[in-house]
């Protein structure tokens, strides 16, 4: 996997920091984009209706899409979260980091939040795109 570091963070010296999100990447590589991905898994089958369990999930399928370039979770550069359910997102947030940071890591990039009124499948509580730059072979 490369491990190159192809972007940098963006974040205006006099705004209050960020936590848990950049609020801008600056990039330079081959761009990656990994559509919608919910909670199920390589059989589209759910395992779980669990909110976490699915978050985990989702992210877990990007995370194998980058693997498919050559790319890992720290070429992400931007994260589009569609959730379900806005109070149990903040109900459980701190399950979901502590879900986020086992398949990611502790890296952060530029992400949006949006709660939706349902999503395509009728199982699915979250589903996330991923934007990722990866480095010039």
């Amino acid at each position: 996997m490369t491990s190159l570091k192809a972007h940098e963070l963006l974040h205006p010296a006099h705004w209050k920091p960020a936590v848990g999100y950049a609020n801008g990447m600056l990039a330079d590589g081959r761009l990656l984009f990994v559509g919608g991905q919910i909670g199920w898994n390589q059989d589209q089958v759910f395992e779980s209706d669990d909110f976490v369990a699915q978050i985990r999930q989702a992210l877990e399928n990007i995370v194998a899409v980058l693997a498919e370039a050559d790319a890992g979770p720290e070429h992400i550069v931007r994260l589009t979260w569609y959730i379900t359910d806005k109070r149990e997102y903040l109900a459980r947030l701190k399950e979901v980091g502590n879900a986020y940071r086992a398949v990611l890591g502790k890296h952060f990039p530029a992400m949006t939040m949006v709660q939706v009124a349902d999503l395509i499948e009728d199982r699915a509580k979250v589903e996330i795109e991923a934007t990722a730059v990866v480095p010039q072979r």
